[in-house]
């Protein structure tokens, strides 16, 4: 029976081959994640509209 696997990097054992990609090439889905969350936390102050409806009123 499959088993999900948990976030994160996978064990040598558990996936050979993303382990040997994550080896040879860095681990993308990390470096993905880190970007998305800088991302998000720069756009956030600039998508901000709260302070809009507080002038307005």
């Amino acid at each position: 029976m499959n088993t999900p696997q948990t976030a994160g990097l996978a064990e040598a054992g558990d996936a050979p081959i993303y382990a040997g990609l994550v080896e040879e090439r860095g681990d993308v889905l990390a470096e993905v994640r880190r970007t998305a969350e800088q991302a998000l936390r720069e756009a956030g102050p600039a998508l901000d509209f709260s302070l809009i409806a507080a002038d307005a009123g």
